[in-house]
């Protein structure tokens, strides 16, 4: 961990200037991605309870600030069909928070979505198949959760007509994001949706605003300042990517990563 502490941060204002953002009294430059500093929940030994707490907290602030319903109105929702399944793949999947949200909005809209959920951390998997955990409606009994990589499902044969991810790109080194990418569109029938945050001094210093009283009583805080640190500028991005894929901008501070694999005649699945 490098840059500044979880703990001992006095909340002694927040402001921009330069090339740097000055959060809780801490300055940090954004000029170039981070690529060195591990977050807090990577680490294996990390403390469990703040772990689950990290996790459970996901979904308040996916869903106030990574975008999904939209996504999902623009350009998921329109390849559903009340008729005919459609399957999606959620790499990386966490907590699970976006690929229930996704199913449950398709369970609304009287759509037939098949979502697979997969994340190879045995801790991300536990938790968001904690019977415990369920509540009411949360659509978790709309989607299949695996302990797999995409890596071992392209090389198993299976195929989705819509893959997705969510804020997984900027955890990767430049071999792992091109496995990702090569392996998304192995995957995917129809289309590919990677979406990240961008890189910004607006993102981090309101990002540090808004999470500060989570600070010490989850990795939220840390380690979604050391997310937005990691991340892509578009620019960026584009260069990292081969040229097929699409970067899409989108509010507040998010970029969309899309793909869509030359058509093979294969349709979407179901029946």
């Amino acid at each position: 961990m490098t840059g500044f502490s979880v703990t001992g941060l006095g909340a002694t204002g927040l402001g921009a200037t330069g090339f740097g953002t000055t959060v809780l009294g801490l300055r940090t430059s954004l000029a170039e991605r981070e690529t060195e500093a591990l977050e807090l929940m990577d680490d294996p030994a990390c403390d469990e309870v703040l772990l689950a707490r990290t996790y459970a907290q996901f979904r308040v602030v996916n869903a106030l600030v990574a975008g999904w319903r939209t996504i999902y109105r623009r350009r998921i929702r329109p390849l559903l069909s009340a008729d005919r399944t459609t399957s999606l793949l959620d790499v990386g999947s966490g907590g699970g928070d976006v690929p229930r949200a996704l199913a449950r909005w398709a369970g609304r809209d009287g759509l037939r979505l098949e979502v697979t959920a997969v994340d190879p951390d045995p801790r991300a998997h536990a938790f968001a198949t904690d019977p415990a955990r369920a509540t009411p409606r949360d659509g978790r009994d709309r989607v299949r959760f695996r302990r797999a990589t995409s890596t071992e499902l392209v090389a198993a044969g299976e195929r989705f007509d819509v893959v997705t991810s969510n804020h997984v790109l900027h955890h990767l080194d430049p071999p792992a994001l091109a496995t990702l990418l090569a392996d998304s569109a192995r995957l995917a029938r129809v289309l590919v949706v990677h979406d990240d945050i961008a890189r910004s001094r607006f993102a981090y210093a309101a990002y540090g605003l808004a999470t500060s009283p989570w600070s010490g009583r989850s990795f939220v805080h840390h380690d979604g300042l050391l997310s937005i640190r990691r991340s892509y500028r578009r620019a960026e991005l584009v260069a990292a990517v081969p040229p097929s894929w699409r970067v899409v901008p989108m509010l507040p501070s998010r970029l969309l990563l899309l793909h869509e694999p030359p058509s093979s005649g294969e349709g979407t699945s179901g029946a």
